[in-house]
């Protein structure tokens, strides 16, 4: 693995309500010097889960999105809370968001969104065993819960609505991991 680049200086050069951008300028072990700009995380992360409510359905949701300014078909997500774990920021997005809270919850993996300029991270988690319960939300409408097949996953994923790169990605992970551990499957 190659050595990592010496920081020379770091400065914050934007700031805003949610991000931060930060200017690093580094020095490579070649020698090589330049300037890279990141936006750097406001807080212990966040999480996204993958809601498996039985052998073939998994619960998505259709909410509006800023970026797209308009609506898309997601995972849930939302932020881990100061003192969270990752495992109760999910159950408790979950009940707020879906409706439901996960007897059984399995962290699979944490991803970053874009490593080359982002230190923003999600954990993924797959829910399971899931039980009617809602938690009052923060979110500005009610969120339209979508009931999904996850058995013809390549339909799913090429919908045109469904375009975030982490449900993508959750999605396969998900299907490979359930399919790994059948035995243990609802």
């Amino acid at each position: 693995m190659p050595e990592k680049p010496s920081i020379l200086k770091r400065a914050t050069v934007a700031k805003s309500r949610l991000f931060r951008a930060d200017e690093l300028h580094l020095q490579f072990s070649n020698g090589e010097e330049r300037i890279y700009e990141k936006l750097c995380s406001g807080g212990p992360g966040a999480v996204l889960m993958v809601p498996i409510l039985d052998d073939s359905t998994v619960l998505m949701v259709r909410e509006y999105a800023g970026g797209l300014e308009d609506y898309h078909l997601a995972l849930p997500k939302g932020a881990i809370d100061r003192g969270e774990t990752p495992e109760q920021a999910a159950n408790r997005e979950l009940k707020e968001e879906v409706g439901y809270g996960a007897a059984s919850i399995h962290w699979l993996k944490k991803i970053y969104l874009s490593p080359a300029y982002m230190e923003h991270r999600i954990d993924v988690l797959i829910m399971r065993d899931l039980y009617p319960e809602r938690l009052p939300g923060d979110e500005p409408e009610p969120i339209e819960v979508v009931p999904c097949d996850i058995n013809n996953l390549l339909e799913l994923v090429m919908r045109e609505e469904v375009v975030e790169g982490r449900t993508i990605a959750a999605l396969f992970m998900a299907k490979a991991w359930l399919a790994q551990n059948a035995s243990k499957a609802i």
